[in-house]
């Protein structure tokens, strides 16, 4: 299987807005193959990190990704699965329909030529969706949208995939479901994510890594070390962890 070859190097990156600053000096290491869980307050600036990942707002410092060589990668593909897709769900659009247009600048209304169609199928299967082709948008269940926001993601193959919130709409075993996905996609390609979440325990399930965001990255590393931190206790209200004997 194709790996992707690129990690992400963020250095002092700083986003301003009119009235002051978003977020500030911002530098985190994602690696292959690392599910890095960026957690935080509503406001911290999570959305807005990955809006600088995307090239969707300005921003200073820099943002390098490199291939396991350490040579740069100057046009990297990021894919980005939102927490949901809004969209009128009374529109006859189907899967297949958003897939291929994604995959020609043919419009959708003139059809689907059999080669788009059978690589929309294929994208599909990588996420265990060959049955929802069909489907109209509209008639989607929160899992199914997902997987199918993710198929999107993944084509094609992304050096760094971006999860932002991706099960806040998805029921409990859609949930194990879709983290199981990724977590066997991110160890087949070696691919590095991005995974903003409020929800700890997916965080502590899922992540390899983790990184507690305040403006500014106030504590990073494995998981279970930054769980236990003060920073994140007190950012999340929890009791602090006693020291293991």
């Amino acid at each position: 299987m194709e790996q992707c070859k690129c990690s992400t190097q963020i250095r002092n990156l700083t986003v301003h807005k009119r009235d002051g600053v978003i977020i500030h000096d911002v530098s985190l290491d994602v690696h292959h193959g690392e599910i890095m869980a960026l957690i935080g307050r509503n406001g911290a600036g999570k959305t807005t990190l990955l809006k600088a990942l995307l090239g969707r707002i300005p921003y200073s410092g820099s943002i390098v990704f490199t291939n396991p060589m350490g040579e740069r990668v100057q046009k990297p593909r990021i894919g980005y699965v939102p927490q949901n897709m809004v969209f009128d769900r009374s529109t006859p659009m189907t899967v297949a329909d958003m897939l291929c247009a994604n995959l020609s600048e043919i419009p959708v209304w003139l059809g689907h030529q059999k080669e788009k169609r059978e690589r929309a199928n294929t994208m599909l299967e990588k996420v265990g969706g060959y049955h929802l082709l069909n489907k109209r948008l509209g008639s989607l269940s929160g899992g199914e949208m997902q997987r199918v926001l993710l198929a999107f993601a993944l084509e094609p193959m992304p050096d760094l995939l971006l999860l932002d919130e991706p099960v806040s709409a998805v029921d409990r075993k859609g949930i194990e479901v879709f983290y199981d996905l990724v977590t066997s996609l991110r160890s087949e390609f070696h691919m590095p994510v991005i995974l903003v979440s409020h929800d700890l325990s997916h965080v502590q399930r899922y992540a390899t890594r983790a990184a507690l965001l305040d403006r500014t990255i106030v504590v990073s590393g494995p998981v279970d070390k930054v769980m236990r931190s003060p920073e994140v206790q007190e950012a999340f209200g929890l009791k602090l962890a006693r020291e293991v004997r």
